[in-house]
């Protein structure tokens, strides 16, 4: 089993209460990034960066892609092109 975390219910209105996603698990990673990033507070982000290392963030990014909003996939192909 991987990394569990119950995601904020305000962001995930649609999941039952109280459930955990297993952040090992690509789909389930892709989803809680994907509604983080899309809709997520500048709080909700920093918790994100805390709650997924850079490389799983990043592979979730690039399954994401086409599905983010032009300026959210802009704004973390900038992120990750910056210094390290």
């Amino acid at each position: 089993m991987g990394q569990m975390v119950v995601p904020p219910q305000r962001l995930f209105w649609f999941l039952r209460d109280g459930v955990r996603l297993d952040l090992a698990e690509p789909a389930m990673a892709d989803l809680y990034v994907q509604q983080i990033v899309t809709h997520g507070s500048a709080h909700d982000v920093k918790q994100l960066l805390v709650t997924v290392d850079r490389a799983q963030l990043r592979e979730s990014l690039g399954r994401l892609q086409r599905f983010l909003p032009t300026e959210v996939r802009s704004f973390w192909e900038d992120a990750f092109a910056g210094p390290r």
